[in-house]
């Protein structure tokens, strides 16, 4: 007697639709049917789409919501040009941590993050970021930019790129610079630019 399939996934179905719509919406551009709308959205939304996909049991809302997190991570841990396994790791905690899902998907999510990251070499940072910061509350804000400085410091130093990034996707995310700074504190023994040179 054979046994019964076991029961999809939660968001299986989302997941495959929201795939398959990638590849056709991919398809159609490479075949001069369809081309790119002119709006900022419409720049942002397949990148962010494709992490999305990997958030299941999160509603489309918060999937898009936690894949623009998500990115954000992947900015400033690129923003020196290497990322360390620590610092992957980080990325992968915090978005366990924050979004409450499996660490196998925040796994999947961080990796495509960091590969739209690198493959766009920063040309939506600004979009994405502005994405996130019209769909957060300050304490949503004030948590990222904590979470941004646990990334930077995972690999025990934040540089200057880094701390310089963070600092920036707190203005684009209209938070007082006081408050950045405050949070910026809590890691003074990571900032590379306050540690004495070698020698001294």
């Amino acid at each position: 007697m054979f046994s019964a399939p076991a029961p999809p996934r939660r968001g299986h179905f989302r997941k495959q639709g929201l795939r398959r719509r990638l590849e056709l919406s991919s398809l159609l551009r490479f075949l001069g049917i369809q081309k790119s709308e002119g709006h900022p959205g419409s720049q942002v939304s397949e990148p962010v789409d494709r992490i999305a996909a990997e958030l299941d049991g999160l509603s489309p809302e918060r999937a898009r919501f936690y894949a623009c997190f998500a990115y954000v991570l992947a900015r400033v841990a690129e923003a020196d040009l290497k990322i360390e396994e620590g610092e992957i790791a980080a990325m992968e905690r915090a978005l366990v941590e924050v979004a409450g899902i499996p660490p196998e998907e925040a796994g999947l999510a961080i990796r495509i993050a960091r590969s739209e990251v690198e493959a766009l070499g920063g040309s939506l940072n600004f979009l994405v970021t502005q994405e996130f910061g019209q769909s957060s509350s300050t304490a949503e804000k004030l948590q990222l930019i904590e979470c941004l400085y646990a990334v930077a410091a995972a690999d025990d130093s934040v540089t200057g790129a880094e701390n310089n990034d963070i600092l920036s996707i707190a203005s684009e995310l209209g938070l007082p610079r006081q408050d950045a700074l405050a949070i910026r504190a809590r890691f003074r023994d990571k900032l590379a630019e306050l540690r004495p040179l070698p020698g001294e």
